[in-house]
């Protein structure tokens, strides 16, 4: 026979101190859980979206950043007449591209921070169609000009249309705004890769990386194939979209494995309140819990009793975790790319998914912390509580 659930929110109603104190540590462990997640997966997501499975990047072989890439014109003209690239009126989609990082000033401290500058090529708009134009236009080659991401825009002074910036040596002039839809490159700088190279002393013709439309995705495997297979190129084929997620792992291994740790200890005291919580349950209800088992309730019952009591604890707990993290979804910060030492802006990202996650890492404390007390209410001897009445 089982205990009534009105039995269990009745308990809860009049021990409701005692019970706000576990709610309270299970929600504040749930919010921090759930916020380091969606800041986790809101990195990865920026940097995956940069991607496009249509789109296949080349750098020298060895090469594991566009920053360590050098890829000479000669072999760009090869990659330019492998087979499986898109075309249009005006050639093969393919764009050269340099990269480089350069400081400018934060517009919250004044204090430098690295931004990604990537020097593109004419067709580079045809290469990556996600990026469209926000205001102003796109660069004009030859020009020493600069086409911003909308985030750049609004993390770093003197990137807005119209503004010009010194660096380099250069003074270059800010003629578009753009918006690739919430990746990486939004927090990016693109100029004329020629005059990149020369505004840092490079030959004219050497590049970090070159980017490839294809003209089918199903056919990224036969196009690397040939690549790959020439001795002249000596390059490394990625599908785009493989490239940069690889590029995410670092970082959120580093927010995951932190992240975990503080939730870990956070999660530990939380359980020891919901453990007092229960044991002070027990106590004060021991002719209670003797009652029931002289009415007939068996402690198979009772048991099942206080986890429904310790679940109902923790689930409201982790409700309240997770509704207070909520207004944290699409906020925007910023932080560096270990692997490109760039200033990378990215959107908190909590999805229902997550919010799940965070109700089951609540139910599994409550579970934690309320077994212990139920055994101990059920092996208590009936006999000995029903002499205390």
């Amino acid at each position: 026979m089982a205990i009534p659930f009105i039995y269990n929110l009745r308990s809860v109603k009049v021990r409701w101190l005692s019970s706000v104190v576990a709610v309270v540590g299970i929600a504040g462990t749930v919010g921090v859980f759930v916020a380091i997640l969606a800041m986790a997966f809101g990195f990865r997501a920026t940097l995956v979206s940069s991607g496009s499975p249509s789109n296949a990047i080349m750098m020298r072989a060895g090469s594991n950043s566009e920053m360590m890439g050098t890829v000479m014109l000669d072999k760009v003209h090869i990659i330019e007449g492998t087979p499986g690239i898109a075309r249009d009126a005006s050639g093969p989609l393919v764009s050269p591209e340099v990269v480089v990082i350069a400081p400018i000033p934060l517009k919250t401290s004044g204090t430098d921070a690295n931004v990604q500058f990537r020097g593109v090529s004419p067709k580079a708009l045809q290469v990556r169609p996600s990026a469209r134009i926000l205001r102003g236009r796109f660069l004009t080659p030859g020009l020493s000009e600069l086409f911003v991401g909308k985030n750049a825009v609004k993390t770093y002074s003197g990137l807005d249309l119209g503004d010009t910036l010194r660096f380099a040596g250069m003074t270059w002039t800010v003629v578009g705004i753009f918006d690739s839809e919430g990746s990486a490159f939004d927090s990016e700088v693109w100029c004329d890769s020629a005059l990149l190279n020369q505004a840092y002393n490079r030959p004219p013709y050497v590049y970090s990386s070159v980017t490839a439309r294809l003209s089918s995705p199903a056919g990224f495997q036969a196009f690397k194939d040939r690549l790959t297979s020439d001795p002249q190129l000596n390059v490394s084929v990625d599908r785009e979209i493989d490239y940069y997620a690889s590029r995410s792992e670092l970082f959120t291994t580093f927010i995951l494995v932190i992240g975990m740790g503080v939730a870990l200890v956070m999660g530990i005291g939380a359980i020891f309140g919901a453990l007092n919580t229960m044991y002070s349950a027990v106590a004060e209800r021991s002719r209670e819990i003797a009652t029931m088992r002289a009415l007939g309730f068996g402690s198979i019952s009772v048991v099942f009793s206080f986890m429904i009591e310790a679940l109902l604890i923790a689930a409201v707990g982790g409700a309240i975790g997770c509704i207070a993290v909520l207004p944290l979804n699409g906020l925007t910060t910023s932080t560096l790319n270990f692997q490109t030492f760039s200033s990378i802006a990215f959107a908190f990202r909590i999805s229902p998914a997550l919010v799940l996650v965070g109700m089951i890492f609540a139910l599994l404390m409550g579970l934690v912390g309320g077994t212990p007390p139920a055994i101990r209410a059920a092996r208590r001897p009936v006999s000995a509580a029903l002499r205390e009445m």
